[in-house]
Order: C-alpha cells, then structure tokens, then sequence
C-alpha cells in the first residue's frame, strides 16, 4: 500500500494523486503531485531535471518550460495554502530540491486514524480488533479472521450495541496498538481482543474485553475446543462480551447473539478464503472468488453468504467488464438464493438486495432486504454504505447522503469507504451542489483509485465547476481503467434516475467521456 507523505499542513496521496491542504483537497493537477511527491520523497537532495521528467512524463520528450510551468504551480499551491513562500529551491541548471518542514510518511490506515476523533455514542459502543494467530501456519491467518469476522457478526444482532464494522477494525492488523488511543480513534468504550492458536484438530482461543476510557480489563477468557466445535466457541465468546458489557441484559437479548450457521465446515472455510477477493471489488479477482464460492455452494446448496457474496461477484463483472447479460443473470439468481436461506443473515440479505435494487432494478424489493438486514444487524455498516449507493443513483440524494454518513461512522475504516463516498458524490451533485459533490469524489478516489466509478462522479463535479482541464484528465483515467465505458450504458445498467442520468450525462459529455 502507497505511503502518505506528510508535511507542514500538507499530505500528498500520490496514488489517488491528490495534495490535501488540512482536511480539504487542492485543485493540483496530476502532473504537479507527481512532481512534489518526488521532490518530498528526497527532501534536502538535489532531483534533476531529468529525473522530475521522467516522473511526470514517463517516456516522454518534452520542453523544460513545462516542467517550469509545473513546478510554479506547485509553489503557487504550496504558498497560497501556508502563507510561506520557501518550499522548493531552483538548483541552477541542476534542478530543484525540496527544503520545506521534514516530512513523514504515514500508511492510509494511520493517517486516516490520525484525523479521526469521535465522540462515544449514547449507548454501548465495541470494537473487535483483529485476533492474533498464534499457529506456527501463516496460512491460518484466514481462520482468525473467520472468527472476528463471526463475532462481530453476532454482537452486531444486538440492538442496543453499537459495533464497529470489521472493515475498519482491520485496519489495525499486524499493528502494536493503544487500545485507549484505538478506543479514541474509532469512537467506542469498549475494545475486544484476542489470539487463536489452531493445531490439528484442536484449537485454543483467549480473549479479552477492555475499558478503552480507563484500560481496565472487564473480562478474559481461554477456550481449549475441537476444531469441529468452532462455531459454538464463537458463540460463546459473543456472548461472554455482550455479559461483560451489560450484566442485567435479559436472557433473551443474550440469545439474539445465536445464528444459523452452515453445516459444513469446508464450505465456510471456502467462503472465507474468498472473501478478501470478493470486497476488491475488482473483475481479476472476483473472478477468482467465485471459483471458490461455487465450490462452497456445491457443498452446501444453502449457504446463504456464499450465494451473496457470488451476487456481488457477479454484480461487479456485470458493470465492469462489459456488461453481460449472462452475469446480471446470475447475479439476481444468486441473490434469491441467498434472501430465501439467509433470512437470520444481516451481510446476506444485504448483499442480495444490492444485487436485485443494482442489476434486477427492482429497488423496492432491495429495501425490503435491507430493512430485513437492519432489522437484525442495526450496527450492519454496509448495509447503509451499499443501501446509500443505490439512493444515489436513484435520485434521492438527501437520504443517500445520511445512509453514507450512518454507514462511516459505523466502520471509519471501512473497504467500502469509496462507495460511500461516491454516494455522496452523486447525491450533492443532484442538488447542484458542486463543490460538495467535488470533495466527495476527491475522497472516493483516494479510498480506491483504482475503481473507474470514483473517477467518473470526479469528472462530472469537476465540468461543472468550469475545471475543464482537470475535469479531463479525470475522464482519462475513467478510460484507461475501463476502456470500454460509456455512459449511456452504464446508466442504463444501474437503473439511473432519468434527471440524475441527463445532468449528470451532459457533464460527463463536456468531460470527453463517450456517451
């Protein structure tokens, strides 16, 4: 993953290609953060004019003028925004050199972190960080993700308590962590953590549960189970947690905790090594996850997560890799199947309703399931992050807006982060609010600049705040990353609201993109 380069009051995210002053994106042009980020990234060193070529026009001849022209900008930019002028030193005939404040480089999770501060909810608030794996297997790191991924999954059932998604905890894996700074960071009063070590057919879980506001230890527990056993552990744990928090809960809360799970453990151990390829997102490697959810369907025919999570396989290749009637197909198949066996699965029932409100254009149904999904999980991020996404584009932009916010705050971290964003996006440039719509779709980029629909809401803000150039180069890129896009269709495949299509079409067609 692309460090963040922070300096001053300045990050640089060169691979969304964004320079942020504070909080706010710059209008600084692609060219010009290639530019600084080179120069950043040797701070205090000569970097030829050459080399800075190179890095901005790759295996291009161009003028010294326009990387002069480049490089004004980037000290017009750095100037406006600081208030100081001395950023970038000329080198006579040499090239330039970096000689602001020092610079430090942060991963996206931890500068995401940094900024993020939020207050306690009013009701009960946890997290579950990732369990550490104990086994001497690295290949098993996919079990302990299962069972995070179970008991979040659980307390999520219970409707007084607000839990953290797992996509945002996640951030934290493979990190020495503060769980008072980790408690800060995500907004809640109790943190939960663990190890699990599998050997053969036994397995031993510890965990335990955390005050994040005092660091007091609330409840710790070891379990020594068979591997065959898994599910009822998890169960226990879920439950232990729910305890500690609440003691006076009545039996009948604790039992909401209890799900349906699938009778075969192979089939579950299939969907999870899936799972990462599936939230990618990406048609290469949703191609790949449904080799092993086909695998698992065939091994439980029921398994609703598996049927759901091939929807949104499906889903992804349907838009983005050359809208095939073959995969909308499957993808409404898939998504039936998982409404019909998953009516106690909140992720289920939402992955099915994305499926049927995106590419069955039947978004009454979709909310039915994402009603269902709420009404089970209401911690369930995304379900409101995937339920904003379809209000989006279905021209209710105000509600699109407050499911996206809903779905943040309940995983600050969260893989779907983009497509929050993008509904928000959409749903400021549908009330002609531009600059809104612009902020949003900078964010989408950054969150993942590798899926064109970030680039496509980004184009569109941009032609109608007048930025043609900018507004370009973003259809560009909405081009090179999926070369056979045209609007018309891809608006007829997500069912877009007539109003919205126009609009957002005529500011597509000013951007350059192909109708």
């Amino acid at each position: 993953m692309a460090a963040i380069l922070e300096f001053g009051p300045f990050r640089l995210d060169a691979d969304a290609g964004i320079l942020f002053g504070g909080a706010e994106p710059t209008p600084l042009g692609q060219r010009a953060v290639l530019l600084l980020a080179l120069l950043v990234r040797r701070a205090g060193a000569p970097v030829s004019k050459d080399e800075l070529i190179e890095a901005a026009w790759p295996n291009q001849t161009v003028e010294d003028s326009n990387l002069t022209v480049q490089i004004a900008a980037v000290r017009r930019m750095l100037a406006d925004i600081s208030g100081e002028a001395h950023w970038i030193e000329t080198l006579p005939r040499r090239g330039y050199r970096y000689i602001g404040p020092s610079v430090r480089m942060l991963d996206h999770a931890s500068a995401a972190s940094e900024a993020q501060r939020l207050t306690l909810p009013e009701k009960p608030s946890v997290a579950v960080l990732p369990f550490s794996n104990l086994s001497s297997d690295a290949a098993q790191d996919y079990f302990a993700d299962g069972m995070v991924d179970d008991i979040v999954t659980g307390l999520s059932r219970i409707k007084w308590l607000f839990v953290i998604a797992r996509n945002s905890t996640f951030a934290y894996k493979g990190r020495v962590v503060d769980v008072k700074q980790v408690g800060r960071e995500l907004g809640v009063r109790y943190v939960l953590e663990g190890s699990v070590r599998k050997t053969g057919t036994t397995v031993r879980i510890t965990g335990q549960l955390i005050d994040a506001s005092t660091g007091v230890h609330l409840w710790a527990e070891r379990y020594d189970r068979r591997s065959d056993d898994i599910f009822a552990l998890q169960d226990d744990i879920a439950m232990s947690v729910v305890g500690a928090i609440a003691p006076s809960l009545r039996r009948a809360e604790l039992n909401r905790v209890r799900r349906k799970r699938p009778d075969s453990l192979d089939a579950y151990d299939l969907a999870l090594r899936a799972q990462p390829d599936v939230d990618s997102g990406m048609p290469e490697q949703v191609t790949q996850a449904l080799v092993l959810l086909e695998r698992s369907i065939a091994l439980e025919p029921d398994y609703a997560l598996a049927h759901g999570n091939a929807a949104m396989c499906h889903h992804c290749l349907f838009l983005r890799a050359g809208l095939q009637e073959t995969n909308r197909t499957a993808s409404i198949r898939h998504a039936r199947s998982a409404i019909a066996h998953g009516q106690d699965d909140a992720v289920a029932l939402t992955l099915a309703g994305f499926s049927i409100g995106m590419d069955g254009h039947d978004r009454a149904a979709a909310f039915t399931a994402l009603d269902a999904a709420l009404a089970i999980s209401p911690s369930s991020a995304l379900t409101y992050i995937l339920g904003s996404v379809m209000l989006g584009w279905g021209g209710d932009a105000d509600r699109a807006i407050e499911w996206s916010e809903k779905g943040m705050r309940l995983s600050p971290f969260d893989s779907w982060a983009f497509a929050a964003f993008d509904a928000q996006a959409l749903g400021h440039f549908h009330r002609g609010r531009y600059e809104a719509a612009c902020h949003a779709a900078y964010r989408a980029v950054q969150a993942n600049p590798r899926h064109s629909i970030t680039h496509v809401q980004l184009a569109a803000a941009l032609a109608r705040l007048g930025r043609l150039q900018e507004a370009k180069a973003a259809a560009a890129r909405v081009l090179e990353l999926h070369p056979t896009f045209r609007y018309g269709r891809q608006f007829a495949g997500v069912n877009c609201d007539p109003a919205l299509a126009s609009s957002l079409g005529d500011a597509l067609r000013i951007a350059g993109l192909p109708e």
